[in-house]
């Protein structure tokens, strides 16, 4: 046998035996496809980031039933009445995008509806008190610019979308999406809450919010607040000249590490969203140490309070 037809024998050999394989590995389980589906049941998406702010949630679900994917635990029942799924998210903006797109693939998911705590941006709020607000951007979203002379930042010039006021080096830019609807690629910076689940938010009374646990009080009775700005970005916020700075520049109440990329996915896939953040602590503005510590529970009651608040009136 010459060498060339030795060589043709053993590709074809080759070929055969990575054609066999093909038919043994299928590759990962990306979730996509309806069979994968842990639950048929249009439900209510009720996230929160990490486990405090999940408990009283928890706690009040009538028929509770575990799935798991991808070592997130999903439990589904029902909540005021509303088929939800629960899960957390986990903390900051990857981990929240994506365990909402494994929910969004996993479950029939027809609404989205985030609870948990904050840090207060807009110096008129307090530690205890509840948003809600109309709009999330992503804060974080920058172009580190150059120094160009000493104190002085400047853009490259093919970047022309950092127009809101910088920070130092820092200039805030909107970012890329598309989504079924639009699937032309497009900047935004604010991702939008649901305007009907905003309506109905607007429609809470009498919320009971706390202002002690554990023998820990606030100085005053805290208040929900309909409306207004909110801003994520994957960092925890404690600096007094940069809270001030994310007031002035976004006009945001409250910041979080999640929502406006729980906000980007609801986008993405067409599916309304509305979020519920209590204030926690005052993102570096507040006199001494950092006082999420403190008054988390406090906080993470609160939001859950008024988020079951709109299921109850969520029709």
């Amino acid at each position: 046998m010459t060498m060339r037809w030795r060589s043709l024998l053993a590709a074809g050999v080759l070929a055969f035996g990575l054609a066999g394989c093909a038919d043994v590995y299928k590759g990962p389980d990306t979730g996509t496809s309806s069979s994968v589906r842990l639950d048929d049941t249009p439900r209510i998406a009720v996230i929160s980031a990490f486990q405090p702010e999940l408990t009283l949630l928890l706690n009040r679900l009538q028929g509770p039933a575990k799935h798991s994917a991808n070592g997130v635990e999903f439990t589904t029942g029902t909540l005021e009445g509303k088929p939800v799924v629960l899960f957390l998210s986990g903390i900051s903006m990857t981990n929240a995008t994506m365990n909402t797109q494994l929910a969004l693939d996993r479950f029939r998911v027809t609404h989205i509806v985030f609870s948990g705590i904050a840090g207060g941006v807009n110096p008129q709020l307090h530690v205890g008190d509840v948003t809600v607000p109309a709009q999330w951007g992503q804060y974080l979203e920058v172009l580190m610019a150059r120094e160009t002379a000493p104190g002085k930042f400047t853009a490259p010039p093919f970047i022309t979308d950092a127009t809101l006021p910088s920070f130092g080096m820092m200039h805030p830019r909107p970012v890329e999406v598309r989504s079924a609807a639009h699937p032309q690629i497009v900047r935004k910076f604010w991702f939008e809450a649901d305007p009907r689940m905003l309506e109905v938010a607007r429609s809470i009374r009498n919320v009971d919010l706390a202002n002690c646990s554990a023998g820990k009080c606030l100085a005053r009775k805290p208040q929900l607040v309909i409306g207004g700005n909110g801003v994520s970005g994957q960092a925890f916020m404690d600096n007094k000249a940069y809270r001030e700075y994310t007031f002035k520049t976004f006009q945001a109440n409250v910041l979080d590490m999640e929502t406006a990329a729980v906000g980007m996915v609801a986008y993405s896939n067409g599916v309304p969203y509305i979020a519920f953040r209590s204030l926690s602590d005052l993102a570096g503005g507040g006199e001494g140490e950092n006082e999420m510590g403190t008054f988390m529970g406090i906080a993470a009651d609160n939001s859950a309070k008024v988020m079951l608040a709109f299921l109850a009136a969520w029709k």
